[in-house]
């Protein structure tokens, strides 16, 4: 039978604010080894046996930076389908969709293994041999889930009760005397979202108990616009469709309600990375129980989680906090607060301010930008041009701008005039006047932008023609 590795990547990772942004979600973190989150999960789903095709659900926003990372793991030569969302409409919804894709491509018995795109295992034979249990269930026609070994009560997990490998239920986030009770009873599992079955099956499943949310995504499916490419597909699934698909996760459509189901007890060093303490979790502690990433200096100062991507970081007389500093936000926080950095991120958010959606540095299809330094009037970027990247012939309404060319080569379309400039060569770029920007060389293109008028929002862009099809 056919494995199908599914990623699921979706969410803002709101949780690990500063560093996970709406734009650049925690997927797409980076961690102690310099592989992000997803690039771990992709090399794990490659581990398995028998993989047929690797599919990854995530957003058509997202594309271009989840392409990025797996272009970057050439161990990797699988057969990619990227199933592109619309809107997130939760994982009931995400799993129809790649189920929906896997019977079509790889025939109603192939076997699917979700993931989140997520999670961090420290253990990989472990992993690998609790899912080859998992697709020997799925083998027969159950649908398996991974239960994981709890060290500890915890309110931010679901559970799964079972009586050896047959699930008896599964069970919302607890409160934290339920959880203790769960613990001690050797009974409960933590839910960890990993789940293997036959293609047909899962869909026999949610024609039963959801059928509005199969039916939806179907139709999504069936009036999808397809680009394929060598050993690769791109999937935008039907916004009219998609839309008609019921928020609501595959635990409560499915999983809740099903009786064919398996669990696979195991302990895999396994870590949801769904908190500024379980990243701590991943860095060493030193002799204080201090766990430092960065140029971070420390006196009498214990059990605290201290990051820093550039600046210095000095500490005095403090314990038990979360200290995370990035170029444009800093995050204090203490280690017993720090699920509600949500609510933090929510308030930013709510206020529309642009913390929430962006860093500094924002990735393009095209490469990155970083705002160095605005004000009244004026914004300063440093503009990085991948080799062969190109950005969309555009026009604006409120504001001029100056190009000047720091390292590499830039074509670039202003107004009538085609420009091929290099190091200390600039152009200007009248307000109203189309142009576009260009590296038709090898290495990358490094520029320096000042934007001056009325407005500077992101949203005074009016594109006219775009290769990423943001038009």
């Amino acid at each position: 039978m056919k494995v199908v590795p599914v990623i699921i990547s979706g969410g803002a990772g709101s949780r690990l604010w500063p560093a996970s942004r709406q734009s650049h979600p925690k997927p797409f973190l980076k961690v102690a080894d310099g592989h992000s989150l997803i690039q771990h999960t992709v090399l794990r789903a490659a581990s398995i046996d028998g993989v047929a095709e690797l599919v990854t659900v995530t957003s058509k926003n997202h594309l271009f930076l989840t392409k990025d990372d797996f272009d970057e793991l050439d161990s990797v030569v699988l057969p990619r389908t990227f199933l592109l969302e619309p809107e997130g409409r939760d994982t009931a919804a995400a799993v129809a969709a790649a189920t929906i894709h896997a019977k079509a491509t790889q025939g109603p018995a192939a076997i699917l293994c979700i993931f989140p795109a997520d999670h961090m295992i420290g253990d990989l034979p472990a992993f690998r041999s609790a899912i080859s249990r998992a697709i020997e269930h799925a083998r027969q026609g159950r649908i398996a889930t991974l239960g994981i070994n709890p060290d500890r009560p915890d309110t931010a997990f679901g559970y799964i009760e079972a009586d050896g490998e047959k699930v008896l239920r599964f069970v919302e986030k607890p409160d934290v005397e339920t959880a203790k009770s769960y613990v001690a009873s050797k009974r409960f599992f933590w839910n960890a979202g990993i789940f293997c079955f036959k293609a047909q099956i899962m869909l026999d499943e949610m024609g039963l108990h959801c059928p509005e949310v199969v039916d939806a995504v179907l139709g999504s499916y069936e009036n999808a616009a397809i680009i394929d490419g060598e050993r690769f597909a791109n999937i935008e699934l039907s916004a009219k469709h998609f839309a008609l698909a019921p928020r609501v996760s595959l635990d409560r459509a499915v999983m809740e309600k099903a009786h064919n189901l398996a669990v696979v007890p195991c302990e895999m060093g396994w870590n949801d990375i769904g908190s500024w303490n379980a990243m701590a979790e991943l860095i060493p502690p030193d002799e204080r129980g201090n766990r430092i990433r960065g140029d971070v200096h420390v006196i009498d100062t214990a059990d605290s989680y201290i990051s820093s991507d550039k600046r210095v970081i000095g500490t005095v007389g403090v314990s038990d906090l979360v200290i995370v500093d990035s170029p444009d936000a800093l995050l204090v926080a203490s280690r017993d607060r720090v699920q509600d950095v949500k609510r933090l991120f929510e308030g930013l958010k709510a206020s529309g301010h642009e913390a929430h959606l962006l860093h500094s540095t924002v990735h393009r299809p095209w490469g990155t930008y970083t705002v160095l330094e605005e004000g009244e009037r004026f914004k300063i970027k440093r503009i990085e041009v991948k080799p062969g990247g190109r950005l969309s012939l555009q026009m604006h309404y409120h504001r001029s701008e100056h190009w000047v060319v720091v390292s590499g080569t830039a074509k670039i379309v202003n107004g009538d005039q085609e420009l091929l400039l290099t190091t200390n060569q600039s152009t200007y770029i009248p307000c109203g006047h189309k142009h576009r920007l260009e590296n038709p060389g090898n290495i990358g293109l490094v520029m320096i932008e000042v934007q001056s008028g009325e407005y500077l929002g992101e949203d005074d862009i009016v594109r006219f023609d775009d290769v990423y099809g943001r038009t």
